[in-house]
C-alpha cells in the first residue's frame, strides 16, 4: 500500500509539476499557535492596525472604445485556432517486483474526425463569460480579423477569444479602478483569537526567536522555503521594526476576485506601513489573474496607508 501510495505521489508530481515534500502533515506534530500576549497594544503593531482595520470599496471607469480597440489587436495575436482532432492512447499496467508501471502500447492523432458540428451563438457565449454587451464584443470580434476561424473550431475560438478580452479588460479595470475606505465597517480585533488555533509543524513552519518583532508568540505556518526565510530575514534585520503574517481573513477585494496579500511591514524610521504582495519561490509562479489581482490590491494600499 505505501509503495502504491509512493507512485501514486510521484505520478502527481511529474504530471502536475508541483512537489510533496514538505507538505506531509505528521498527526504528531501538531502544535497550538500562539499569538504574543499584550501584541494589540504593541504601538508598532496599532500603527499597521489603525491602517489596514478598515474595509474598502472599488469604482472602475474606462472607455469601451479602448476595450475594443486594444481587445481586437490582442485577438490578431491569439494563438491559431486549429481544427478538432481525436487523440488516443493504449497503455499497458504492468506490475512486477518493483512494484508497478505503465507502458505506452500506442499514441494516435486523429486530424479531423470529420463530425460536422452546428456554429452556436458566440456572442451569447462570450457575453455570458465577460458581461460585456453583444455589440461590444461584435466590434471587437469584426475589428480583429478572425472571426473566420470561428468556423474552424467554434469551441476553442470562443475560448480563446473570452480569454483575450477578459485579459485586456481586467487590465483596463485595474487602470481605472478608484478605492475609497468604508468608514463604518472594520474588521474587529476579536478575529484575533488564538484559543482553538492548531497547525502542523512542517519544513516550512518559522520558529519565532524574536516575539518582540512580531504578533506571534512561537510559530508562523508558511507555504515555502522561500516564506520561511524572508521570516527569518525580518526577524534578524536590523532594519524591520515590526512584521506579521497577514491572516486569510483579511482581503482586498478586486474587480477579478478578493486578494489576500502576504505580508505587512514596518522598517526602523520608516512612518509607512509595507504591504509584500507575494513571496513565491522557484516553481510557484504567479498566475496571470493573480497578478492582476495583485496589481488592483496595490491601489487598495495606498488608500490604507494614507
Amino acid at each position: 500500500m505505501m509503495l502504491l501510495q509512493k507512485l501514486c505521489r510521484k505520478k502527481v508530481e511529474e504530471d502536475c509539476g508541483v512537489t510533496f515534500t514538505g507538505r506531509i502533515k505528521d498527526k504528531n506534530k501538531r502544535e497550538k499557535l500562539n499569538y504574543r500576549k499584550g501584541f494589540q497594544a504593541d504601538p508598532n503593531f496599532l500603527q499597521i492596525w489603525e491602517k489596514i482595520k478598515f474595509h474598502t470599496k472599488y469604482n472602475v471607469a474606462y472607455h469601451t472604445s479602448d476595450l475594443i480597440t486594444l481587445a481586437a489587436k490582442a485577438m490578431k495575436e491569439m494563438p491559431e485556432t486549429k481544427k478538432p482532432s481525436v487523440r488516443s492512447t493504449k497503455n499497458e499496467v504492468v506490475m512486477g517486483t518493483d512494484g508497478i508501471s505503465g507502458k505506452l502500447l500506442s499514441d494516435t492523432i486523429a486530424p479531423d474526425y470529420g463530425l460536422r458540428f452546428e456554429i452556436p451563438d458566440m456572442l451569447a457565449y462570450i457575453q455570458g463569460k465577460t458581461e460585456l454587451t453583444r455589440s461590444t464584443i461584435l466590434d471587437i470580434v469584426k475589428k480583429s480579423d478572425k472571426i473566420s476561424e470561428l468556423l474552424i473550431n467554434p469551441q476553442m475560438f470562443m475560448d480563446n477569444t473570452t480569454s483575450t478580452i477578459k485579459s485586456v479588460l481586467y487590465e483596463l479595470m485595474i487602470e481605472g479602478i478608484k478605492y475609497e475606505k468604508i468608514g463604518s465597517k472594520m474588521y474587529e480585533m476579536s478575529l484575533f483569537n488564538d484559543d482553538e488555533i492548531e497547525i502542523y509543524l512542517d519544513n516550512f513552519t518559522h520558529t519565532v526567536v524574536n516575539p518582540e518583532k512580531t504578533i506571534y508568540e512561537n510559530y508562523i505556518p508558511l507555504d515555502s522555503n522561500v516564506e520561511n526565510q524572508f521570516a527569518k530575514d525580518c526577524e534578524t534585520s536590523e532594519n524591520v521594526e515590526f512584521y506579521f503574517k497577514l491572516p486569510n481573513w483579511f482581503k482586498i477585494s478586486t474587480p477579478i476576485g478578493n486578494y489576500i496579500p502576504d505580508w505587512a511591514i514596518v522598517f526602523k524610521g520608516e512612518k509607512k506601513i509595507y504591504f509584500v504582495a507575494e513571496t513565491k519561490g522557484e516553481g510557484q509562479e504567479l498566475l496571470k489573474s493573480e497578478k492582476q489581482k495583485s496589481n488592483a490590491a496595490k491601489h487598495t494600499s495606498r488608500i490604507l496607508m494614507k
